[in-house]
């Protein structure tokens, strides 16, 4: 018999964590596989405090929206930055208009859900770094280590189309 498509968040285990010091520390739980979900990428968050989420940042293929459910922090977006508290969503939609990064400026855990499509590819932008990086065949829930393609480098770099081509 198969249980019913429900987790509770107190009961979570596993996910994996990203760190690249000083400023990312987060978990991630992938909730999607675990309610059977294929079309949304679904996850909860935990930062440590003082951390980032991910560099600044948007998708050109997939929208995302985050329920802050503990702490408090920040959202930098392209009009700036917002406090962040429990109960606060944040929508961002793709292209640079939907840029974001959130941090934890509390001295607790900062855990919010988030939840995206999962088109595929997508190709996403760093503003402040000048990358861009294009993933392809990532499975829902699965780190970006898993996916058949996952290219990152500077725009500054980028060749006419034909380049190498006779």
């Amino acid at each position: 018999m198969q249980r019913p498509p429900i987790v509770h968040l107190d009961e979570l285990t596993g996910g994996h964590e990203r760190v690249r010091e000083p400023h990312y520390r987060a978990k991630h739980v992938p909730l999607a596989p675990l309610l059977g979900l294929v079309k949304l990428g679904f996850n909860l968050t935990e930062l440590a405090p003082g951390s980032r989420s991910f560099p600044y940042h948007f998708h050109h293929a997939n929208e995302e929206l985050f329920l802050i459910l503990a702490g408090e922090g920040t959202l930098r977006w392209p009009g700036g930055t917002a406090s962040l508290r429990a109960g606060d969503l944040i929508g961002c939609v793709t292209g640079a208009e939907g840029a974001h990064q959130i941090t934890n400026t509390g001295g607790v855990p900062l855990r919010y859900l988030a939840l995206s499509t999962t088109n595929d590819p997508e190709a996403v932008e760093y503003p402040d770094s000048g990358k861009v990086g294009v993933v392809a065949g990532r499975p829902v829930g699965r780190p970006l280590q898993e996916a058949q393609l996952a290219h990152f480098g500077l725009k500054r770099d980028a060749v006419d189309y034909w380049a190498g081509e006779e």
